[in-house]
């Protein structure tokens, strides 16, 4: 690991702060360029999640960026309210880079996480889904299709594509 975790939950918790207060949060320097996801909770409920696969920036100004991003820009959502601020716990993922399978065979439920794509339309699932919500792997697989936009057995078709990846996930609960 080539990144302080505390120091990233810390920089996805200003992201937040500064935003309502207006006050100026120096982002710490780092080369290090990461995909990484920002999951918000609200007692113990998800109330926002955005993330990018591959670093766009390097990880803590990206990290800064999808806190906002999940609290402000998720669709699902309406944008997180100053009076929520306290209610929310805060997990970062950081990914590794996501890697062609030749079939689900390889994929392992729990430690990987997927990406489905088919007909243009693509959709990912961290590692964490399939413990979060109990699901078996046939069951998170259909899912993974109704989120991408297209039938629950679309994941079956012999178009589609999957790539895996891992994720070292970071916890306001766990520090």
């Amino acid at each position: 690991m080539d990144y302080d975790r505390s120091l990233l939950l810390k920089t996805a918790r200003k992201s937040l702060e500064t935003y309502f207060s207006g006050e100026e949060y120096v982002i710490p320097s780092t080369q290090i360029r990461r995909g990484a996801f920002v999951t918000l909770r609200k007692h113990g409920t998800l109330r926002g999640c955005i993330g990018y696969m591959t670093g766009i920036e390097p990880l803590y100004k990206e990290v800064f960026i999808l806190a906002r991003d999940a609290a402000f820009n998720d669709f699902r959502f309406p944008p997180l309210e100053r009076a929520e601020l306290e209610e929310l716990t805060i997990e970062v993922s950081v990914l590794t880079e996501p890697e062609k399978i030749e079939t689900l065979d390889e994929f392992v439920l729990s430690r990987d996480g997927i990406i489905f794509s088919q007909n243009g339309r693509r959709a990912v699932f961290l590692p964490q889904v399939a413990d979060e919500t109990g699901w078996d792997k046939d069951t998170l697989l259909s899912e993974l299709s109704l989120k991408a936009g297209l039938g629950r057995n679309s994941w079956k078709s012999p178009d589609a594509v999957f790539m895996t990846f891992q994720a070292e996930v970071s916890d306001e609960s766990n520090l």
